[in-house]
Order: structure tokens, then C-alpha cells, then sequence
């Protein structure tokens, strides 16, 4: 069963038609144009075997964090590294707030590992309360925290997750911190916890190419971590060569396209306040997310279906622990490609209110 959005393929089978797809929260601009001009040029190199240390793309994001290249694990895509980090702690209790990016739970149970989950609830704006330091005991392995939360967008209050990074330090708790979506805050260097890794030994930090960099078709991501023996275990516990040729000099290039990322930074803040008004006009509940997404609820039935019928893919959330098919996330694309999303869901709410009146 597919669990993540982007299944452009099967909706093509079932509809007849490539869609506008809103499932998916990749750059809106597309592939960095740096990094799409290094896979021509490394595409005669994909006769090689990839570099199994990946010096040169480990060089490159270490200058970019300013971070030791001792402290970084690459692999193919967050999800790799999600996987490989289970795999190689193998935890037997692990704690997730919910809901939150399903790829986490999918893997700790693959390992019988009893998860626990906090639930964020709508009437607390989906905000973790300070009890959550309460569930993290000498009983917990593992916790991983999605910062900004996804589906949510919503980051969790800053001394709230600094008390829950010396919690999980005192009670030997391994924090994976999922920063994937922090690089489209422009208060990104301000909110993640690199700063941190050197004195908390038990936190990891994962970043992706996927997101930032449009690069969600060549897999690639990285883990930041300060201990050396838990960095080494994640290259135990998959293949030899997680990264192709191609990727890594993609990777190698986009890190360099600084007028790319100030682009999308640009462009994102102001559209995604602008599609979030439209949005409440058309009676949705939308939360104040900081990610180049938005979550919100709908009352208007088979909201998902309707919109395909018009050629657009949306993200359902009903799949989400404690979210029903109400609540949906769309990623924030370009103008146009917003104002047809929402042309669409106007006509939808008219469809709907006509049906009600027959």
C-alpha cells in the first residue's frame, strides 16, 4: 500500500491524465539549475562504481554546514537513512508524536519495535504540550521528531525542543531530528540543532537534496552526527553503494546554487500567505505552517476525488494517525499552478452547494 503522495503514475492509470500535482512539497521552481546542468556532465561517468566514502560530496556538505566531514552520513534519500538508522540501533520501544511522517513508523515496525505515540489534537492546534516530556522515559530507545512537522507544517516551540533533546540525553534516548523542510524557513540557521550535535552525542540530524533542491527523483540526503560508532553502524546496515554517480555530482552542485535557494525563499513566504487567505475564503481551516506546504480541513465531501476529476493531486491525510480524509496538505507551487488549485476547489464548494440545494 502506497503511504506518501506523488503516485502520478497511478493517477494517470486511473484518470487518463498527467496531473497537477499539489501531493508532493518539492521546490516549486523544480530542479536547481546548477544541479541539472552536473548530471549532463556526470552522465559519462555513470559507467563507474560510485565512490563508497563519498569524499567529495561529504566535503562539500561539511563547508555547506561547517560541520567536520567525520560527522556526515550520506545515503539515498531521508528515507534510506530513516531505515538505516533502525536498522542499526534496532530499538525495541520508540516514541512519535502523531501525526507526523509516516516513514518513521513504517520502519520500527519492520524491526518489532512497540511504538508509543503522542497524539496532537486539533483543539491544541497540533502543538505538543510540555507532558510530552513526560512519555520520554529509561523505557524509550529512539525518538524521532519531524521539525517542521509534516503533514503539519508547524515547528515545535524552540525551548521545548531544547528540553526535549537534554531529556533524551538524561534518560539515554537516541533523538533523530528530522530537518528536511528547515532549509525553506529563512530562520533556518537560527532554528536547527546543528549547534548542539557536539555535545549531544545521542542526536542525529537528517537533511535531504529531495525538498530544497527539487531533487526528489535522484534520492539523496545526509545525516549529521557526532558519534563515530553510530555514523559507521548506518553503513552496515544497507548496500555498498546508496548513491549513484549522477546524484552525488548533483548534490556536489546544487550546495552552490545559493541564488536557487534565495529565489524559492523569496518567492515562498509571501504565496504561501496568499494561497492560505484563499483558502480560509473558501471556508477551509487552514494552520499557520512554516514549510512550503499547507494543512488544512475541508468540509466538503470526497474533496480528494473531486479534484482529480479536474486533473489535481492532493495530498489526503486520512492515512495519518488521528486524522481523518477531512484533513489534506497541498504542497505551494507556482501562481498559476496555485490559482488553478484554487479555481478548482471554488468550483468543487459550488458543486457541492448546488447538490445540497437540489
Amino acid at each position: 500500500m502506497l503511504i506518501h503522495g506523488g503516485d502520478i503514475t497511478g493517477f494517470e492509470e486511473r484518470y487518463g491524465t498527467i496531473p497537477l500535482d499539489f501531493s508532493v512539497n518539492s521546490n516549486p521552481f523544480g530542479l536547481s539549475p546548477k544541479a541539472e546542468a552536473a548530471l549532463h556532465s556526470a552522465a559519462k561517468r555513470a559507467c563507474q562504481y560510485p565512490d563508497p566514502l563519498y569524499r567529495r560530496l561529504r566535503l562539500a556538505i561539511a563547508k555547506h554546514e561547517a560541520l567536520s566531514p567525520e560527522w556526515i552520513f550520506c545515503g539515498n534519500g531521508a528515507a534510506d537513512l530513516i531505515w538505516r538508522i533502525v536498522y542499526a540501533v534496532r530499538p525495541r520501544h520508540a516514541l512519535l508524536m502523531a501525526p507526523t511522517f509516516l516513514e518513521y513508523d513504517k520502519a520500527l515496525t519492520c524491526v518489532h519495535c512497540h511504538v508509543e505515540h503522542y497524539l496532537l489534537r486539533e483543539r491544541e492546534d497540533f502543538q505538543p504540550g510540555e507532558d510530552f516530556l513526560d512519555r520520554i522515559t529509561e523505557k524509550t530507545d529512539i525518538l524521532f521528531l519531524c521539525h517542521p512537522n509534516n503533514p503539519t507544517g508547524l515547528l515545535t516551540e524552540q525551548g521545548l525542543l531544547i528540553r526535549i533533546l537534554e531529556q533524551c540525553r538524561e534518560k539515554h534516548v537516541l533523538l533523530v531530528v528530522d530537518e528536511c523542510f528547515l532549509g525553506f524557513l529563512a530562520q533556518a540557521e537560527r532554528l536547527t540543532l546543528k549547534s548542539y550535535l557536539s555535545a549531544y552525542p545521542n542526536l542525529l540530524i537528517l537533511k535531504a537534496f529531495t525538498k530544497l533542491y527539487g531533487m526528489a527523483g535522484l534520492r539523496l540526503g545526509y545525516c549529521l552526527g557526532s558519534d563515530p560508532t553510530l555514523l559507521s553502524s548506518l553503513g552496515q546496515t544497507g548496500q555498498c553503494w546508496p548513491i549513484s554517480v549522477i546524484a552525488e555530482e548533483a548534490g556536489i552542485a546544487a550546495l552552490q546554487d545559493s541564488p536557487f535557494v534565495q529565489k524559492t525563499l523569496s518567492f515562498l513566504a509571501p504565496e504561501r500567505e496568499r494561497v492560505a487567505c484563499a483558502l480560509k475564503k473558501l471556508d477551509m481551516r487552514v494552520w499557520p505552517g512554516q514549510a512550503n506546504y499547507l494543512f488544512f480541513r475541508t468540509k466538503l465531501p470526497h474533496f480528494q476525488h473531486r479534484l482529480a476529476e479536474k486533473g489535481i493531486l492532493i495530498r489526503n491525510c486520512g492515512n495519518y494517525p488521528g486524522l481523518d480524509d477531512s484533513y489534506c496538505r497541498i504542497a505551494i507551487l507556482t501562481p498559476p499552478d496555485n490559482d488553478r488549485l484554487l479555481t478548482a476547489i471554488k468550483e468543487v464548494a459550488e458543486e457541492a452547494s448546488i447538490k445540497r440545494n437540489i
